[in-house]
């Protein structure tokens, strides 16, 4: 296994080692857990933007959906 090391402030480290208590995981876990969250949520966010830029954008005006629905 890898080791990474990480240069923190006394007072980063002592606010990452309380985070990680609070949270009932070793500092290890804690940044590993952070990393790959944030890793999943940037790639979440590329993946739905690519979508968004490529799909065709249809839009309908509220009076044909209350037509189409029945609804007054």
């Amino acid at each position: 296994m890898a080791v990474i090391s990480v240069r923190v402030s006394d007072e980063e480290k002592k606010a990452m080692l309380n985070f990680a208590k609070f949270h009932g995981e070793s500092l290890s876990q804690l940044l590993r857990n952070v990393f790959f969250e944030r890793l999943e949520d940037e790639y979440d966010i590329r993946v739905a933007t690519e979508y968004e830029n490529q799909k065709s954008h249809i839009s309908h005006s509220w009076e044909d959906v209350r037509k189409e629905l029945d609804v007054d």
